[in-house]
């Protein structure tokens, strides 16, 4: 499946790339951080394979779902919002620490960012990723070349699967939401782009909160961007 096939022909004048589990395996450095953040409230570490299902909705969420792991079901009442705001600023100290040691680009991101950017394809990231941590990673990864513009989690007062960052994106690119296609790995990508009213396609390859993607039903799945070229 191309690009132009699933824009009615026509070649897209912008694609938004959401960052976790598309361009960026960063499971490995979330679930250190999160074990780490695990052990210094005195709970016992859980895994990169448990992590997994818990990624897409940004860090709050994560360190949601990971307390109510550790906690249990017969524990999970008691925790509060103090409890919550206390482990999500160790998590992001540990995060901060390990976000880039051992995150790698996906197999074929780099070729195929740098042939839309050789078309002049504008681009840009869509994440829930929180601002202080998107930018380091697009940086680190010498992505910013391509993906000059970068809507965060905390960009907006909303973030997917509201199409509020997907509509500002568009609006950075100078670019008709309509002619633009998201690319993605999770239904939040599925269901902004839909409220966005553009195409959402999906690498087979992401988290997706430990679902298959093919459930929720984007308007295309590759197992690698360069597909899309």
């Amino acid at each position: 499946m191309t690009l132009k096939q699933l824009c009615g022909g026509t070649a897209p004048a912008a694609l938004l790339f959401d960052l976790d589990g598309t361009l960026l395996d960063s499971l490995p450095d979330l679930a250190t951080a999160i074990d780490r953040m695990l052990i210094e409230l005195g709970y016992a570490a859980v895994g990169a394979q448990r992590v997994h299902g818990w990624i897409g909705d940004g860090a709050r969420q994560l360190v949601h779902e990971a307390l109510s792991f550790a906690l249990g079901e017969t524990d999970v009442d008691r925790l509060n919002d103090a409890m919550l705001e206390r482990a999500l600023g160790i998590y992001m100290r540990h995060y901060a620490d390990c976000c880039t040691d051992r995150s790698r680009l996906f197999a074929g991101v780099r070729e195929a960012l740098a042939v839309w950017g050789e078309r002049g394809v504008a681009m840009a990231c869509v994440t829930n990723k929180s601002a202080r941590f998107t930018e380091p990673l697009l940086e680190h990864f010498a992505l910013q070349e391509w993906l000059p513009i970068a809507v965060s989690g905390d960009t907006l007062a909303q973030r997917k699967p509201a199409a509020a960052p997907l509509l500002f994106a568009c609006e950075r690119l100078g670019v008709d939401p309509q002619h633009a296609v998201m690319i993605g790995d999770s239904r939040n990508d599925v269901l902004a782009a839909r409220a966005a009213g553009m195409p959402a396609v999906c690498v087979s390859y992401g988290y997706n909160h430990g679902r298959s993607i093919a459930a929720e039903t984007p308007d295309g799945i590759v197992d690698s961007l360069l597909e899309l070229l």
